[in-house]
């Protein structure tokens, strides 16, 4: 079932996800050569207790950490560790936060040093298939839009979107209904009303869009072993249209 939120639940899951906003804007900072994966995770950490919150994926069906950190194969859910982040990798940070009462939810990827051009057109191509997604979140329009306008997207650039993973609604839980594909047909799939939170979240690859989640029973990597790339907002519908709540004013 899909929860409608009231104007004053969705100034709560603002509130929630503009803390998840700061910590990837001070962690954009600390990306560089030479730091471990497990040092942006204490990181963003003290960030989130600093402002009251709790981080949101920590103890999540088991998850051990509060940042998910995907290193250049790994596509979603990469934990952290003392693995050194080197010049030319690429890395996901995807955070979320519960904050008095709602979870806020976004990722970014970012580049490590210099990085080269495909990899830098991956990114690129990423981020611009979330806001191409997000605009078509408004009443009226179907979940199809979003998906079709983000594979659109992707493949015209010659990549692929993974399949098996997908993004969703998000409110007083952090996983709601509806789920999200960043494929499909426009036109199809429930009808969007205003008062929907949804967090849309494009994982493209640069090879083949199969994935497969390594012994540790969370990291998810490409099949081909090529890079992946992975953004995401979490998105208020309103009566103005799309109001992007993780993103820094």
């Amino acid at each position: 079932m899909v929860i409608l939120k009231l104007p004053e639940e969705i100034e709560r899951a603002r509130a929630s996800n503009k803390i998840v906003a700061e910590v990837l804007s001070k962690l954009r900072d600390k990306v560089k050569p030479g730091v471990t994966t497990g040092e942006l995770d204490k990181f963003a950490e003290l960030l989130t207790e600093k402002r009251g919150a709790k981080p949101a994926f920590k103890g999540y069906r088991g998850y051990p950490h509060s940042l998910c950190t995907s290193v250049n194969e790994e596509v979603v859910h990469g934990m952290p560790s003392a693995r050194v982040l080197q010049e030319g990798d690429i890395v996901g940070l995807d955070f979320g936060v519960f904050y008095k009462g709602f979870f806020g939810d976004a990722a970014i990827t970012l580049p490590v040093g210099k990085i080269s051009p495909g990899a830098m057109k991956l990114i690129e191509v990423t981020q611009q298939s979330l806001y191409v997604g997000i605009e078509q979140i408004k009443e009226g329009n179907r979940l199809g839009d979003i998906s079709g306008s983000v594979q659109q997207t992707v493949e015209a650039a010659g990549f692929s979107v993974v399949r098996d993973f997908v993004g969703h609604g998000i409110g007083r839980n952090l996983h709601e209904e509806p789920q999200i594909p960043n494929y499909g047909k426009r036109g199809r799939g429930i009808e969007l009303r205003s008062g929907m939170i949804l967090a849309i979240e494009p994982m493209v690859n640069q090879g083949e869009y199969k994935v497969k989640i390594l012994q540790d029973c969370w990291t998810v990597v490409t099949e081909d072993g090529k890079l992946s790339a992975h953004f995401e907002h979490t998105v208020a519908i309103t009566d103005n249209g799309p109001d992007i709540l993780s993103e820094l004013n």
